[in-house]
């Protein structure tokens, strides 16, 4: 495995078929994969020395070695990180987590299941749902969480800080765009039975009214469609647009949405050294006319709106935020 690189697969026997609780039981698929110690920062947070402090003085893990003696991680060492990570930050010392059995360490983890930090575990387990490519395993943890919260919760709270990781792990080397996809069209198909199931918006709506779209050369669509979804669920009029909307196609729904508010969310474009020339594109395309531009991405983390026709924000809950307080 090269430092750095994507996670190798192999094929192990098959492992439980069902979710049974919600804490480490979660199965795992019947792919194991290998993890470089950057892998396992990306994915839990946890810096590299402290995760070779755990191990040399704790024993917490024992990674194996490749057969040029390079060091690995496996997909149970991954699971048995997240779930330590999990119980660390709510205050179980690490002496104490090493020591635990398996069977302490459920019953910890069950303990904390009302907590409001609960979100990381679930999240650790989509990652490893899509890490195997482990339909069976990211639906049972989308639907157990969505009976407890309800789908809006499982959006804003789970599926909208995931995606936001996603990007980070791309970004970093520790997925591939094969991962991305595969989480992607599972969300996406789930957005759109939930958007079909709403009831339409009234003829005699006179509220506001929300264009969303991705601009030229934007195709990453999961997580204005949970936008699109919330909007519709609290009662706005939203139109999804969909990918690679030209700026002009934008202004012209001017005419008959005069105070309409544009929404993107940027994931590639437009790039970080562009977002300036892109918003003095925009000020001009939009000039004469009462278009309010929100977007949002982690491109826009720190920049300073231009004009108060452009709202910025680094996130989704942020953006979501915003407009349903308008």
């Amino acid at each position: 495995m090269s430092s750095g690189g994507l996670p190798k697969i192999h094929t192990a026997q098959s492992l439980p078929e069902h979710l049974e609780t919600l804490d480490v039981s979660f199965h795992v698929s019947a792919a194991v994969q290998e993890f470089s110690i950057k892998d396992l920062e990306h994915f839990t947070g946890i810096k590299a020395h402290t995760i070779r402090a755990w191990e040399q003085r704790y024993g917490l893990l024992n990674p194996r070695r490749t057969s040029t003696n390079i060091r690995y991680y496996t997909s149970e060492d991954l699971k048995l990180l997240l779930n330590v990570s999990l119980l660390n930050q709510n205050g179980h010392k690490i002496s104490r987590i090493a020591a635990m059995a398996e069977s302490e360490i459920s019953e910890a983890l069950r303990a904390l299941e009302s907590a409001a930090d609960r979100e990381d575990h679930w999240l650790g387990m989509l990652k490893i749902s899509m890490l195997n490519f482990d339909e069976q395993l990211f639906r049972s943890v989308s639907k157990t969480f969505e009976e407890q919260s309800g789908f809006s919760s499982l959006l804003m709270r789970l599926y909208l800080p995931f995606m936001g990781q996603i990007g980070m792990l791309w970004l970093t080397n520790a997925i591939c765009p094969a991962h991305e996809h595969f989480v992607s069209n599972l969300i996406r198909q789930r957005l759109f039975r939930a958007v079909d199931e709403l009831p339409p918006v009234e003829t005699t709506y006179t509220g506001s009214v929300f264009a969303l779209f991705l601009p030229e050369r934007e195709i990453h669509d999961i997580s204005l469609l949970m936008v699109h979804y919330l909007l519709r669920s609290s009662g706005y009029k939203s139109m999804f647009l969909g990918q690679s909307v030209p700026l002009e196609d934008m202004t012209q729904l001017a005419a008959q949405f005069p105070e309409l508010h544009c929404v993107a969310y940027c994931t590639t474009y437009p790039a970080e050294n562009g977002v300036d020339d892109y918003f003095n594109r925009v000020l001009r395309e939009a000039s004469n006319t009462a278009l309010k531009f929100h977007f949002a991405g982690r491109v826009f983390a720190g920049v300073e709106s231009p004009s108060d026709q452009i709202a910025c924000h680094s996130d989704g809950q942020g953006l979501l935020s915003s407009l349903l307080n308008l």
